[in-house]
């Protein structure tokens, strides 16, 4: 390693170590949740912009998903946050037999294909942008989601198989 003749970076601190920005972090009226759901047959997602993470949101969510997929059976996959189990969404679920929970184990959220549409979600409606108001949060959460489900495919969990090689030229050799 070779000492720095020059002052560090703006972002670096004189003895090397990043500067990382304080986190604006609140609890009130102003934060807002996406719930996102996703129908791995045809691709199809449904999102909805909460003001708060509790089960009288997540039951609502479950509500728009029913309501989405009107015949059948509907197998949620999800992590094991509080609102997924508590008392009140245990007995909203017993009135809405079709709905059925299977929560992922905790630290393998690899197993979760929602992950991976997450992860395209918030390139999509979130990255690199910012909002005056939850609104402006739910109209970029509603705008993207209808932008998604216009290219919608069925999902498949795990990498494609790698494309096979060509050979530009096949050669024999004759002794």
């Amino acid at each position: 390693m070779i000492p720095r003749a020059f002052p560090p970076a703006p972002g670096w601190s004189p003895d090397g170590h990043r500067i990382k920005t304080e986190l604006d972090y609140s609890r009130g009226p102003e934060k807002t949740w996406v719930y996102g759901g996703l129908r791995v047959r045809d691709g199809q997602q449904i999102t909805m912009a909460a003001s708060s993470r509790n089960s009288v949101f997540y039951q609502q969510f479950l509500q728009l998903v029913e309501d989405s997929n009107p015949t059948g059976e509907i197998w949620i996959v999800t992590d094991n946050l509080s609102s997924h189990n508590s008392l009140s969404t245990r007995t909203w679920l017993e009135d809405h037999p079709r709905i059925r929970h299977a929560f992922i184990p905790v630290g393998a959220c690899w197993l979760n294909l929602q992950e991976g549409w997450w992860r395209i979600f918030r390139k999509t409606a979130l990255a690199g942008r910012s909002f005056a108001n939850p609104d402006d949060i739910a109209q970029a959460t509603a705008l993207a989601t209808q932008q998604l489900n216009a290219r919608a495919r069925p999902w498949v969990w795990g990498r494609p198989a790698p494309p096979t090689r060509q050979l530009r030229r096949r050669y024999v050799y004759i002794q």
